[in-house]
């Protein structure tokens, strides 16, 4: 485990220096072919995004609860100023925008590295001279890329999922902004109950992809 948590850690010091590659190259293929030279194969590297992007989701699934109450609260408390409330919720929408930012910039990481390891694991098969063994890779090859499929797919749902919380929120922060009112308020509890379904929706598909890295992780390691 020592050794493990060594090795991304020194994954993680040397990311900055080799990011410097590719804003002159503008090719992934630069980064890991350095990774490479240093260790660290597309496979951990992989593993390791998979793991930042399932840390990404945790976090924006907590941003997006602590928004949801943050807009609840702006109806719960009518002796609040508007002015606050309208920070309130501004506040907590550039939250969820940032996080979610985070979790699609995450997901497209991975996205990036998966070509690269499965185009690489293809070539490879040729290089094989017992058709036992390269029989077993295949198998092995399809294996992996089935269950990386279906996390790809529990991503992109979860990235899918976010866009009608962000803009339901996003319209809130406009109507609130536009129309610094008591009757304002009142409006806005009215979508209150849509928005709450479609953020409980969007945690649930959360909480499955963040289980489904996990249980990926572990198939790596």
């Amino acid at each position: 485990m020592f050794i493990l948590i060594k090795r991304f850690s020194a994954l993680t010091r040397v990311t900055g220096l080799l990011c410097l590659l590719l804003l002159f190259s503008g090719c992934s293929s630069v980064y890991y072919s350095a990774m490479e030279q240093i260790g660290v194969e597309k496979r951990d590297i992989l593993v390791d995004r998979v793991g930042e992007a399932r840390d990404a989701q945790s976090d924006a699934r907590e941003t997006f609860r602590s928004s949801l109450e943050r807009f609840q609260s702006v109806v719960d408390t009518p002796n609040t100023s508007l002015q606050k409330k309208y920070d309130a919720i501004s506040d907590a929408y550039n939250n969820s925008e940032n996080a979610a930012k985070r979790v699609r910039d995450r997901i497209d990481s991975v996205e990036n590295v998966s070509v690269a390891l499965f185009d690489e694991w293809e070539d490879e098969l040729k290089l094989y001279k017992s058709a036992a063994l390269r029989e077993n890779s295949e198998r092995q090859l399809d294996e992996t890329r089935e269950r990386y499929s279906s996390l790809m797919s529990s991503m992109r749902q979860v990235e899918k999922r976010m866009n009608p919380v962000l803009q339901a929120f996003e319209d809130q922060v406009l109507f609130l902004k536009h129309n610094l009112n008591a009757q304002a308020i009142g409006a806005l509890e009215g979508e209150l109950g849509q928005i709450r379904q479609n953020v409980d929706s969007l945690i649930r598909d959360m909480e499955a992809s963040i289980a489904e890295s996990e249980a990926f992780i572990k198939q790596f390691r």
